[in-house]
């Protein structure tokens, strides 16, 4: 099972950044469209086939999410894809 609602996360995210779904669409080099159908849960960012492969196991799958510190990352997300 899925432990986020990574469509829900993306926007708050987004309003805290005070970015609209074009300007996120520009830095990360996707389409407006490809990002608004990610935020209306039409799009699956994380692999359905990766999530049952995981629960098989026995694992649910969470996603983690940390606030970049200044100095680091340069450009990268920092995200943690638990297993619990």
């Amino acid at each position: 099972m899925l432990q986020n609602n990574i469509e829900l996360d993306l926007k708050t995210r987004m309003i805290e950044a005070d970015l609209s779904q074009k300007e996120i669409a520009e830095k990360v080099g996707i389409t407006l469209s490809y990002v608004n159908r990610i935020t209306k849960g039409r799009e699956q960012i994380l692999n359905k086939t990766f999530v049952k492969m995981m629960e098989a196991l026995g694992y649910d799958v969470e996603l983690t999410y940390k606030k970049k510190a200044a100095d680091r990352g340069r450009g990268k997300s920092v995200f943690c894809l638990c297993f619990g």
